[in-house]
């Protein structure tokens, strides 16, 4: 399959459904073979994972665990073909449902997924993933010695 717009279309619909039903269905292992075996995924605090069996038991825990009642509701996208056989894919998705560390629910959150996939024989797989979350009124992140807190410069000007 050529990645022009309509196939890319196609492409990331498929395997963001595919994601989205295996997180839904708490399959950590459903949710790996999405992703080639020598995927790497970077979370969204900066944890590295280089396979596809790091990826499977990383999410299973999480599914398992603090992410047990989530919901993932896809918003925005974009698309950029990268030739015949690749494609970037940036996702916008909507969690909520997460358990704070005390077991209460968390308040939700967005993030932004950046995937490349890869077409390899007649299925498309992520080599590479990052998650990124989204922090309304910020620029970075500065380190105070104890952790990272979200800052917007703009406004101390």
């Amino acid at each position: 399959m050529d990645t022009g717009p309509e196939d890319a279309e196609a492409v990331a619909d498929a395997f963001v459904a595919r994601f989205v039903a295996a997180w839904h269905a708490r399959d950590g292992q459903a949710l790996a073979d999405l992703f080639a075996p020598d995927a790497d995924f970077v979370n969204v605090v900066g944890i590295w994972w280089e396979d596809r069996g790091a990826i499977a038991r990383a999410h299973q825990y999480a599914l398992d665990s603090f992410f047990a009642e989530t919901r993932l509701a896809p918003g925005r996208r974009k698309l950029r073909p990268l030739g015949p056989h690749h494609l970037l894919l940036h996702q916008r998705v909507r969690l909520s449902g997460q358990r704070a560390p005390d077991g209460s629910e968390a308040g939700a959150r967005s993030t932004i997924f950046s995937f490349v996939l890869e077409r390899r024989g007649a299925d498309w797989l992520a080599v590479s993933a990052q998650n990124t979350d989204i922090v309304p009124g910020a620029e970075t992140h500065v380190s105070d010695g104890s952790g990272l807190a979200a800052k917007d410069y703009r406004r101390s000007r």
